[in-house]
């Protein structure tokens, strides 16, 4: 006999592991219509008398979790995180397969705990799924009914966007619209897609790094927050940046901040230490005036030094934040002066270090990801090539102090081709990481922290193109999804070996991971109005 707890696992197990299948109808507004159909519907369909009652219940749960924490200490008592949606792509690993959105069970009472619990495949092939975000935030709308029950899948590739529905079964999200490549390029000019953030009159903003042709040409596509119908570029022609990237937004102050990316099509190539002072890297901080979409500042974080993740402080009265340099290893901290004007300073710089057995003779810290918890406390960044996740304290937000560290992979391991000559900080290079008798392979990349805080969750895979060139075996043997348990009162990291989302052994083959979204809030996607 089966317990109650029993039936709701089976049922649920077998309702979300049907494979999507989608068939597509052209409007005229250049949105593609995507209906679904999956092999279990409903839990309705199963032989099991429980099912439909067990249906609603799943359903009111997602949905009770959600969205409706008003402020910032409110967040860190939210519920714990039960599913993470990942994106997966298939791109550069010779699997002639669509991307999907994995869903991942989170929940430490699951039997699948751990585990791909769904997949759903885009309809097309090598599109690139990198980043997502929601099509509506917790609290920083004017209309108070939007809902967060859309999931927005910019292409970072093929430029498609993809929105998802996971309102109805937050376990089973199936495909609703998709908007095509020629669409955003004739009407935006913009390709390449990147970041996605919900804004506060309820539209979906989407930033850029290039122009259908893959030179460098930064800025926002807008699409609207109900419909999802492309309305077009968010700023004024004239003042798109050269290349873009990341973005964060600060409503009470009327501000936006932009981060500055890599030229598309020389990226795509993978990296050339020969296009070091080429200007293929970005180096530059935009400040825009959110209500009036114009560019008022620039700054200038020096040649080559890539600026990638920017995040503001969560208090939405709060006038600061930091952005992250991937090849200078430098964090800045940006803040607002007199008279409604910006000013950066250095705050943190992690020294490169001198190598052997490595395509250049320092290998920077390569900084990928910026996380700062929801209470403002602490802030965490991921180094894809050195390999490490740090912590630091934010009680001086002019002095971050560095309280926690832990290595899950990189290039600088012991064993490994690279020798390390000489290194400011280590002593040793550190042993590689094994966890549930698997080799962990890559660097650190994509973050995503829970709610209260206490659980930082990791993929290691950066952009497809470059995971083939540094961490070939990430691209043989798959990505991973990783626990870092935190210490929230005196700092501290520590890799849960109970964890482990090995993508490696997906049907279809191994797959590469990135972006992390979970469906009751995050700490990188709600911005407090």
């Amino acid at each position: 006999m089966f317990s109650t707890l029993g039936l709701l696992a089976l049922a649920v197990n077998l309702d979300v592991r049907g494979t999507q299948l989608v068939s597509r109808n052209r409007t005229s507004t250049g949105v593609t219509e995507v209906s679904g159909c999956g092999r279990y519907r409903s839990l309705s369909r199963l032989p099991l008398p429980l099912a439909p009652k067990l249906l609603r219940w799943i359903s009111d749960r997602c949905r009770l979790q959600c969205y409706d924490y008003p402020t910032c200490p409110d967040t860190v008592k939210a519920p714990r995180e039960e599913v993470a949606y990942v994106t997966c792509t298939y791109r550069e690993t010779c699997i002639d397969q669509p991307d999907f959105l994995a869903t991942v069970d989170l929940n430490p009472r699951s039997p699948y705990y751990g585990q791909v619990i769904h997949r759903l495949p885009m309809p097309n092939l090598k599109d690139e799924l990198h980043s997502s975000g929601w099509s509506a935030g917790c609290t920083c709308f004017d209309n108070t009914t939007a809902k967060r029950n859309k999931l927005i899948l910019p292409c970072l590739i093929s430029s498609r966007i993809y929105v998802v529905d996971v309102g109805s079964q937050c376990r089973a999200p199936k495909l609703c619209k998709m908007i095509e490549p020629v669409d955003v390029f004739w009407k935006c000019n913009k390709g390449y897609l990147c970041v996605v953030h919900s804004l506060p009159n309820g539209d979906v903003l989407i930033s850029n790094m290039g122009d259908p042709a893959g030179n460098g040409k930064g800025g926002f596509i807008v699409l609207d927050g109900e419909t999802f119908e492309l309305k077009g570029n968010w700023e004024n022609e004239c003042e798109a940046p050269p290349t873009g990237y990341d973005f964060w937004y600060q409503p009470r102050h009327n501000v936006l901040i932009s981060t500055a990316g890599l030229v598309p099509k020389r990226a795509g190539c993978g990296f050339n230490p020969n296009d070091l002072k080429k200007g293929v890297f970005g180096r530059r901080l935009n400040v825009w005036n959110l209500s009036c979409r114009t560019l008022t500042q620039c700054f200038d974080l020096g040649e080559d030094s890539l600026p990638l993740s920017v995040k503001f402080l969560h208090n939405p009265d709060a006038a600061e934040g930091y952005v992250s340099c991937a090849l200078s290893g430098i964090v800045y901290r940006f803040y607002k002066c007199e008279r409604d004007n910006w000013s950066v300073e250095e705050v943190i710089r992690i020294p490169a270090k001198d190598v052997t057995g490595w395509i250049m003779p320092k290998m920077p810290a390569f900084t990928v990801d910026l996380i700062i918890s929801m209470d403002d406390r602490y802030l965490y960044l991921s180094n894809w090539l050195h390999g490490d996740i740090r912590q630091y304290e934010l009680s001086r937000s002019c002095k971050p102090r560095l309280v926690g560290q832990v290595f899950v992979g990189g290039s600088i391991l012991r064993g490994g081709p690279v020798t390390v000559c000489r290194d400011e900080e280590l002593k040793c290079q550190p042993d590689p990481l094994v966890i549930k008798c698997k080799r962990v392979y890559g660097g650190p990349s994509k973050m995503q922290l829970s709610l209260d805080g206490k659980r930082l969750y990791v993929t290691n895979s950066f952009y497809s193109t470059w995971d083939k060139q540094f961490y070939p075996n990430v691209v043989k043997e798959g990505s991973v999804m990783l626990q870092i348990d935190v210490d929230t009162e005196k700092g501290g990291l520590t890799v849960n070996k109970n964890f482990l989302v090995d993508f490696g052994k997906e049907p279809n083959g191994p797959c590469l991971a990135h972006d992390i979204r979970f469906p009751c809030g995050d700490s990188t996607s709600d911005i407090l109005a």
